[in-house]
């Protein structure tokens, strides 16, 4: 009896636990979008296999690709400061990833060659010609293996602050996996996420990692990145906790070396390790060209904008 009684108060405890926690997580997702920094200012969503792809496009001219970094909210709203300036001479389509801003958020686990295939089919649906591509961060590796899958769709190729080599190597471990799982858990892990995704949390990830001067930060740029990361429900968790767990990991040396494309590499001043991580790029591939723009850490095209677009034009005449 006494442990009858006891399994029913455990019981009880839990399923009250899980509904304040569920109750949370709805309470959080839905204020986190009330100030709608992510408007649909046009109807332009690809429909793709996997789920409808948002992006905007911007003037006339060779067309470019903007494609934003794979942090937890990121957005196409990442481009907002040299969107326009590159729009006076280019048509700038400005693409949100799949499980990323505005765009569908199914839940799938969400690996390297997934972005590849939606990358290469947007050129060949949307653009329809030839493209001049920029990506930001963990991005350029997705952009690096899809010009390798099918060149023809590229011409020049900028890369921001690149992902490390050796960390583009490591497959999922056990830990990762574990700790996909767990994020991916209806309820507690959604809890997990929003904790990792809050407001306290994007805002040190901006001060410490991403910007060189924390008095350049603006509201609106943490707005976004707050409001992106909760937009889209329940399964706007699993690209983080696919990027958590490795998945979106590939190795990409082998592209490097087989590419022929010009490819730009554009380095903040006081991004870590960039001068190593930029030697690797050189050595695999010694065409690489670069430059550093100076104060400026993980987002020159947000910090500096102006420099960035100037250098960006320079190397895409």
């Amino acid at each position: 009896m006494k442990n009858n009684k006891r399994f029913i108060t455990l019981t009880s405890l839990f399923s009250a636990s899980t509904i304040i926690i569920h109750f949370t997580n709805k309470v959080i997702s839905a204020s986190s979008v009330l100030k709608d920094i992510l408007t649909v200012s046009n109807k332009n969503f690809y429909k793709w296999r996997f789920g409808n792809i948002y992006y905007t496009k911007k003037g006339k001219g060779n067309p470019i690709l903007l494609i934003h970094d794979s942090h937890p909210g990121s957005s196409g709203y990442e481009w907002c400061r040299v969107e326009k300036q590159l729009a006076k001479n280019h048509s700038v389509y400005n693409i949100e990833l799949l499980g990323f801003g505005r765009s569908e958020k199914p839940g799938i686990t969400y690996t390297n060659f997934i972005f590849v295939q939606m990358i290469n089919d947007f050129i060949k649906n949307v653009i329809k010609e030839k493209t001049d591509v920029i990506a930001c961060g963990f991005s350029g590796s997705f952009v690096t293996m899809a010009c390798r899958q099918e060149k023809n769709l590229y011409n020049k190729i900028i890369l921001i602050n690149p992902a490390n080599l050796k960390n583009l190597k490591r497959s999922p471990s056990r830990k990762d996996k574990m700790y996909k799982m767990l994020l991916e858990i209806p309820v507690f892990g959604t809890l997990i996420y929003h904790i990792a995704v809050s407001q306290e949390n994007i805002r040190n990830q901006f001060i410490e990692n991403l910007y060189f001067n924390p008095f350049h930060l603006d509201q609106d740029m943490l707005d976004s990145y707050y409001e992106a990361s909760h937009r889209g429900g329940y399964y706007t968790k699993n690209v983080y906790a696919s990027y958590i767990g490795q998945y979106m990991n590939m190795n990409i040396s082998s592209a490097l070396k087989e590419i022929d494309n010009s490819i730009f590499i554009i380095e903040g001043s006081e991004e870590p390790n960039s001068q190593s991580i930029l030697d690797s790029y050189k050595e695999l591939n010694p065409a690489i060209e670069s430059a550093v723009i100076d104060k400026t850490k993980h987002f020159p095209h947000i910090e500096k904008p102006a420099l960035f677009a100037e250098q960006a034009e320079l190397f895409l005449q």
